[in-house]
């Protein structure tokens, strides 16, 4: 039910879509009739943006999509329609540019499924998606924490969200995303490291640069401390 459109208004209180996740040129996995580029203007530097859907070929290859061409990668609801939901987001991931950007939207299995599946609600789910439990209803269950670290050290996660702020927990079972404001989701949000990072064992200040002290007080509206000198003792007498 637009599931895109509807995260839009929860994205543009956080300025990291605008600033850095969506950046430069992207992807837009399983776009279908609800595209983000339409929404371009929320995010300055948005520039060219592909929508990939049945016409394009399989979404889970990407075939034809060279490895590290793109800035970021979106899907909303796409990765329970694939066969295997680890080689896909593996060829999501692989074809962002180092410091580029995923964000993937799945549907959490007890705010949509509700404990039923093959799903009720949408026949061609193939998989159920859930952060972490010690075990699930679901004969098809795949945790998103053990899912993330089969894409490699690359791969940096930067938040993952359970999206039930607007889910109504009181109410009887039913498909929520009918609703204007369900989402009933789990969002991921991914960076891939740069060589240097990784050779770096993690995202370090550049340790050629140096912050002057003008710069200092200017970020901070303090003066650098001065470093007290040696402690000199009285002659004796």
């Amino acid at each position: 039910m637009r599931e895109a459109s509807k995260s839009m208004m929860r994205r543009l209180h956080d300025s990291r879509f605008a600033s850095r996740y969506f950046v430069g040129n992207g992807i837009d996995i399983g776009a279908g009739a609800d595209p983000i580029h339409v929404y371009r203007e929320f995010f300055p530097g948005m520039q060219a943006v592909r929508a990939w859907d049945l016409p394009d070929g399989d979404a889970q290859l990407l075939s034809g999509v060279s490895d590290g061409s793109l800035d970021f990668v979106h899907s909303s609801h796409c990765l329970e329609h694939m066969r295997d939901p680890v080689a896909a987001l593996q060829n999501w991931f692989r074809v962002l540019k180092p410091g580029g950007h995923m964000v993937c939207v799945v549907p959490d299995e007890d705010l949509y499924e509700q404990g039923q599946f093959p799903s009720a609600y949408n026949a061609d789910h193939k998989w159920t998606f859930t952060l972490w439990k010690a075990a699930s209803w679901s004969p098809k269950c795949v945790n998103v924490f053990a899912l993330l670290p089969q894409l490699g050290a690359t791969a940096q996660v930067l938040k993952v969200e359970l999206l039930d702020a607007s889910f109504r927990y009181a109410l009887p079972r039913f498909d929520q995303t009918c609703t204007p404001v369900g989402e009933c989701a789990i969002e991921i949000v991914l960076r891939k490291h740069t060589a240097a990072e990784l050779a770096a064992c993690g995202r370090l200040p550049d340790a050629g640069r140096a912050l002057t002290p003008a710069g200092f007080s200017l970020l901070t509206g303090l003066q650098v401390p001065v470093a007290p000198g040696p402690v000199t003792q009285p002659a004796s007498r």
